[in-house]
């Protein structure tokens, strides 16, 4: 399977099933959607930001076909002033490269740093698609399953540190867009 073998080892870790779909490579959302055609689940576009002072960065998780403008988002997320991360910036927190960018990433996020903001619709999604960190695959999960991972490694964080993996640890997942 492409994609970062840790992931899938957290993945059966957590007894979480997924469907596997390889495609040629889906740096954008308009390649993405030839592949995705017999796929049934929300896809998304996720969309990694940065502080203009550099000292925060944000995974922010939209339906694909949504557009998000950013004077909009600083506005929803008041956070100040955001630009788009650097392509160095991207793979110094999520281990990923431009075309490649999934929640999923956040396995390489050691350090916690980065703040993810989940669309408020996809709440009703059934099920929920990503690229397991390589734009040659994309994964498909429950969406509660997906919701599950946060609640597992935030109970664990304060009982034990039984789920090393970091994958979504200390990582604050919000619900505040609501009206993209």
């Amino acid at each position: 399977m492409n994609g970062d073998q840790r992931l899938y080892q957290i993945l059966k870790d957590l007894n979480i099933r997924f469907d596997y779909y390889s495609h040629p490579p889906a740096p954008t959302i308009e390649e993405a959607r030839k592949y995705w055609k017999d796929i049934e689940a929300t896809h998304c576009k996720n969309l990694f930001f940065r502080y203009h002072k550099g000292n925060r960065h944000y995974l922010v998780i939209i339906e694909h076909s949504k557009d998000l403008l950013i004077h909009d988002l600083e506005k929803r997320l008041k956070q100040g002033k955001l630009t788009f991360a650097s392509c160095h910036r991207m793979n110094k927190y999520l281990g990923l490269m431009p075309g490649s960018v999934s929640p999923f990433g956040l396995i390489n996020d050691t350090s916690n740093h980065v703040h993810v903001f989940l669309d408020e619709d996809l709440k009703h999604s059934t099920k929920i698609s990503f690229h397991p960190c390589v734009n040659t695959a994309s994964l498909v999960v429950d969406y509660s399953d997906f919701w599950m991972i946060h609640m597992i490694n935030e109970l664990f964080q304060t009982v034990s540190d039984r789920i090393s993996s970091g994958f979504f640890r200390h990582t604050t997942i919000t619900c505040i867009l609501d009206k993209v």
